[in-house]
């Protein structure tokens, strides 16, 4: 997607997310596109190319659950299809309809529901009656449960017609799982299984447009029901039975058979028993639906999870299914368990007592268990989502046999994203988050003349850390690349590249095999190893030798000492999980005291030589900005200016002046003077009250002493730094409609002094400004004559909760830039990358 002004182009290049720790919140979709939510952002991602695609905007409230209209379950009656649906629900009991058509990729957001959840929607399941009507189901905490009927238009972006079929309220135990089908027999029956925190399942059944009424209760699961899915019809001869499998707490599947015994009228004559064998059933309930009956019975237990199975979905029909026969239902089921594998369950030919067949996942010590496990619609894909908001795919790559193997899919932060950095050359952005990670995406040049450009992807995550970190800064100048970090604690942490990384990140974005000459190529430290409680991270270094300690007295249990040792390797493709979240980690290499409070902000100058810092404060004392030698990590300097917390520092390009600005709503200017022997003299020479309210950001003038600042306050105000030092204002922006919580400035041209300033709201939208700053002879900004141009980004580009920060790549020509990348994060777990074509 991109956006044009007349003289600025925008494009969205990557999007990195991770999924919302919450289950039913993903769905495959007949489109062959997955839906989850990422904070309060439903966002859709295309497994064959493991990219993000866009996220849809309208939630106010964390998305729980999505669901596909229609889902993989029904991909072989979607091929005309030219719009798909999705609904997406959130913790405030909202639930969204979103169209899309596929001959242009556009996304509209077709309905919002009339609001009948007083709270959070926990599930959401439905099918296509026809290719224009659906009915589906929604859950809600509230303790109710409702049915929808919805007509979709017959041309893109006209009105659906929505009614609500009923309202079920389902007491103080709410349920937690749906599922719907349409009764075998022919008999135009609709069933609805629920399941809940009472270890029930209820079945409830009604004519097309009728009322729901409860037909029986199955038990025997002995804790709560996690999941339920119907199959389709079973065509043997005639479709005369649907199978329903449960998955429960007490680790345990059941698969249940409801099988058509005719009209009450006429029961004997068309309800035949058959032969009693292992494959048949124990007899279970008869009830009545309309007027027809049916037998229900426990056909199968399935036993071999070692922890709760969070999800479980037949298998979808074959899309190859002619018209002519119908269509064939698949015995095959996969099921997800907080045991941190998916298995594929099958009934053996012979026999026909159901096995597992396939077990994927077990190997994986960082997954953390699985919230939820999908089909793809061909069924040759299958994927799950973690603990940890990542996503793992497997691909049945067997020709005779099956052989499953593990697929790239995007990756991101599953919390608010709190700060970025770009490497000093450019070769990558690193991230850091309130989910304890950094992370490192860079695009992984592609060597298949085939494929078109470089996609972006995760390719490290040198830090996973026993905090939230709140900063990062990446130390700019010569040498290796190194990084540091702030969290929730006092300590500012240093951290090193180890060899495997240099390996890795050369692969990634070189053609040519040689190393780079800046790197140190006597580097000794091949990785890092996680501690026990995840806060430093010891070296690995390159010569070492394993010793494989026998831990005689511990019987194999698995201590917080036995974290099992990494493998840090040179990559060579764009990694997975696994690799990722134990084999990438950088080695701390210094740790620094001094602050009293959680750290805050970071920032490095220009030449690499100093890293400055601060932390949340409350009184002057505590709100001191301190300043660290690069190298030596020593304290040379203490600055105190403010009596808050100062919410961001930037250095100006020529590294003489130093910017912070606070929550006293003041910005201060210190000038920083570089004696020789690594001596720094430093003078605060400006303060000012700038804002009516927090000053959240602020951004020099590449090419000059001007800088932005941006608050609270609504407004960005534009300043000019004289010779003397004192500080004039030049420009005030229009008032935006929201907190200013982000700015970053790019030069374009240093003779005119033209840049672009970047502007990042706490309502997730990005504007561009392109300005223009008269200076008089003596390269001393003029009052007033800054002049100022919008780029408003489409929000379907932009955050959809507050943006965290913006950073400008440095442009590789310093003196006139046409193509730039602008990278952001938000509290929407997003990292996004821009590329903006100045023409």
């Amino acid at each position: 997607m991109s956006i044009n002004n007349s003289k600025t182009e925008v494009k969205r290049l990557f999007i990195g997310a991770g999924c919302n720790r919450i289950v039913n919140n993903v769905s495959w979709g007949a489109s062959d596109l997955v839906s989850f939510g990422a904070q309060n952002a439903v966002v859709i991602f295309c497994p064959k190319s493991a990219q993000i695609l866009t996220t849809l905007p309208g939630h106010k409230a964390v998305v729980n659950c999505t669901h596909w209209l229609p889902s993989n379950k029904f991909a072989f009656k979607a091929k005309q299809l030219e719009r798909h649906y999705l609904l997406s629900g959130d913790a405030d009991g909202v639930i969204i309809l979103w169209e899309l058509s596929l001959a242009d990729n556009k996304w509209r957001p077709a309905l919002q529901l009339p609001k009948s959840h007083k709270k959070g929607v926990t599930c959401i399941t439905g099918f296509m009656v026809s290719q224009t009507d659906a009915i589906f189901a929604t859950s809600s905490s509230d303790g109710t449960v409702c049915i929808w009927d919805v007509v979709f238009p017959t041309s893109f972006g006209c009105e659906c017609k929505l009614s609500c079929l009923e309202t079920l309220v389902v007491g103080s135990r709410p349920m937690v799982t749906l599922s719907l089908a349409q009764l075998p027999g022919n008999t135009g029956l609709i069933a609805l299984a629920m399941g809940g925190l009472d270890n029930k399942i209820y079945l409830y059944c009604a004519e097309r447009t009728g009322k729901f009424v409860r037909a029986c209760e199955l038990k025997g699961h002995t804790d709560w029901i996690r999941s339920l899915d119907f199959s389709l019809p079973i065509f043997s001869g005639e479709a005369d039975s649907v199978l329903l499998v449960s998955s429960s707490q007490d680790k345990g599947i059941r698969i249940w058979k409801l099988t058509f015994r005719g009209s009450l009228a006429n029961t004997e004559g068309t309800y035949k028993r058959g032969e009693i064998g292992l494959a048949s059933y124990i007899e279970g309930p008869v009830f009545v639906a309309g007027s027809f009956s049916y037998q229900i019975s426990l056909e199968s237990l399935l036993i071999g999870h070692e922890d709760w199975v969070y999800s479980v979905q037949w298998q979808p029909p074959s899309l190859a299914a002619e018209e002519e026969i119908g269509f064939y239902q698949p015995q095959s089921i996969l099921s997800a368990s907080m045991d941190k594998t998916m298995m594929i369950w099958q009934p053996e030919r012979k026999t026909g007592i159901w096995m597992n067949v396939v077990t994927v996942g077990e190997l994986s010590h960082c997954a953390l268990g699985f919230y939820g496990g999908h089909w793809s619609p061909d069924a040759r894909s299958i994927l799950a989502h973690g603990y940890g908001g990542s996503f793992h795919m497997w691909k049945n790559i067997g020709v005779s046999s099956d052989n499953w193997q593990p697929q790239k899919v995007p990756s991101g932060h599953f919390a608010a994203v709190t700060d970025i950095a770009w490497a000093r050359c450019g070769e990558y952005l690193l991230s850091v988050s309130h989910d304890q990670t950094t992370r490192i995406f860079a695009p992984w040049h592609n060597r298949d003349p085939q494929s078109y450009g470089d996609s972006w992807n995760e390719i490290a995550r040198p830090q996973v850390h026993g905090h939230d970190i709140n900063c990062a800064a990446i130390i700019q100048g010569k040498g290796n690349h190194r990084f540091v970090s702030g969290a929730e604690e006092k300590v500012a942490r240093v951290f090193e590249a180890p060899l495997s990384f240099l390996k890795t990140l050369h692969y990634a974005t070189s053609e040519q095999s040689s190393f780079p000459e800046d790197v140190q190529a006597d580097v000794q430290v091949l990785g890092a190893n996680m501690s026990a409680l995840g806060l430093s991270q010891k070296p690995i270094y390159v010569n070492a030798t394993h010793e494989i300690q026998e831990n005689l007295g511990n019987d194999g249990l698995d201590t917080l000492e036995s974290v099992p040792d990494a493998v840090p390797v040179a990559l060579t493709e764009p990694p997975i999980e696994d690799q990722l979240a134990w084999h990438t980690l950088w080695p701390e290499s210094h740790k620094l005291y001094g602050h009293g409070n959680e750290l805050f902000s970071l920032c490095c100058d220009h030449e690499g030589k100093l890293v400055a810092s601060s932390c949340k404060a409350q009184s002057a004392t505590v709100a001191e900005i301190w300043l660290w030698q690069v190298g030596s990590w020593k304290a040379v300097g203490r600055l105190q200016s403010h009596s808050l917390t100062v919410t961001q520092m930037e250095f100006s390009h020529d590294d003489n002046l130093l910017l912070a600005v606070s929550r006293d709503r003041q910005f201060s200017i210190f000038k920083i003077n570089r004696a020789g022997n690594d001596e720094i003299d430093y003078k605060l020479v400006a303060r000012q009250e700038a804002h009516k309210r927090i000053i959240w950001a602020c951004s020099w003038n590449p090419f000059g002493h001007e800088f932005a600042t941006g608050s609270r306050d609504k407004t960005v105000k534009i300043w000019g730094v004289e010779k003397t030092s004192s500080v004039k204002p030049l420009l005030t922006l229009p008032q935006f409609d929201s907190s200013v919580t982000a700015l970053s400035w790019v030069g374009l041209d240093r003779q005119r002094n033209d840049g672009l300033l970047a502007v990042g709201m706490e309502s997730g939208l990005l504007q561009i400004w392109s300005l223009h700053v008269e200076r008089s002879d003596d390269s001393i900004p003029t009052p007033g004559v800054a002049t100022a141009q919008i780029i408003r980004l489409d929000p379907f580009m932009c955050h959809v909760s507050a943006v965290n920060r913006l950073a400008w790549k440095n442009p590789e020509n310093n003196e006139y830039s046409t193509n730039l990348q602008l990278a952001s994060c938000g509290a929407d777990h997003c990292v996004r990358l821009y590329e903006v074509i100045v023409h």
